[in-house]
């Protein structure tokens, strides 16, 4: 998300890639900082888990004050790091701890909160690229960026409800205010929004988004990996094809496993860069505008 902004500003050079790469770091920390205290919070839960009692802290290959001294490192150094960067830079590493403290302690048991505090958490990636390398954000490409994160926070949602119903395992406690109906309805809203947003950032310029309207030529990447993502995400048709009572529907719990082993959504992803390098290169070269 923080090397989005000069992409998308179509401004790759040494000074936008080395703040880039330091905001990437510094949110790594903070993130994995979090990660290690709710996987302090959660072990009990977690070694109940089918799938998380892998995890080092609950599978015991990692001591809990280890961890929790990792924990406080990481986070310490990236605010000390980010505040001597840029005080916006700081600023925003700090709401984005803040923001996870009040998700561990009381948002993720909060029906629809948790879901835009996972959203929230990557417009505040997005904005810290823009701090570390000093580049203006579109207000489209904010609104777009929020709009996929809660769209990948509903589809979150929905594969671990399905995994629960599947399973018969013990759920987190927010998901018996959702519904599959209710997380269907969710997801058709925040899709539009989204695929909208992004085609008026591709309009171009006369519509305060990117520099050429070229740019529209990579609507069809996006619709696809989106309409893709959603087919992943419905155990029916996954189900009937890999003959595992819809099990495969779950797979979405983790979207970074979409991207990676997902062949169409990585073959899309892959198209997409390219397709935006090349317009980028023809624009420099004024064969574009």
């Amino acid at each position: 998300m923080v090397f989005a902004v000069p992409l998308f500003a179509f401004s790759i050079n040494r000074q936008s890639f080395l703040g880039g790469s330091l905001a990437f770091v510094l949110f790594c920390c903070t993130s994995s900082a979090f990660y290690l205290l709710n996987d302090i919070a959660d072990v009990k839960s977690d070694q109940r888990h089918p799938v998380k009692c892998k995890r080092p802290i609950a599978a015991g290959l990692v001591s809990i004050p280890a961890a929790l001294v990792m924990a406080v490192v990481l986070l310490n150094g990236a605010l000390i790091m980010g505040w001597q960067q840029s005080p916006t830079l700081g600023a925003i590493l700090m709401s984005y701890a803040m923001l996870q403290v009040a998700y561990n302690l009381k948002l993720k048991r909060t029906v629809i909160l948790d879901i835009l505090a996972i959203a929230t958490g990557f417009v505040l990636r997005t904005c810290a690229g823009a701090a570390a390398t000093g580049l203006m954000v579109s207000s489209w490409f904010l609104l777009c960026t929020a709009m996929l994160a809660l769209f990948l926070g509903i589809e979150k949602r929905k594969a671990e409800l399905r995994l629960a119903e599947i399973q018969d395992i013990k759920r987190r406690s927010v998901l018996k205010y959702y519904s599959l109906p209710l997380l269907t309805r969710m997801e058709s809203t925040v899709t539009t929004g989204a695929v909208m947003s992004y085609a008026l950032w591709s309009s171009g310029p006369a519509f305060g988004g990117a520099s050429t309207p070229w740019m529209l030529l990579t609507l069809p990447f996006v619709l696809y990996g989106i309409f893709r993502y959603q087919l992943l995400s419905d155990p029916s048709p996954m189900g009937r094809r890999n003959g595992s009572g819809g099990e495969q529907g779950g797979k979405t719990e983790r979207p970074e496993e979409v991207l990676l082993k997902d062949l169409p959504i990585l073959l899309t992803v892959v198209n997409w860069v390219i397709t935006c390098f090349a317009i980028l290169w023809l624009k420099h070269q004024g064969v574009i505008f």
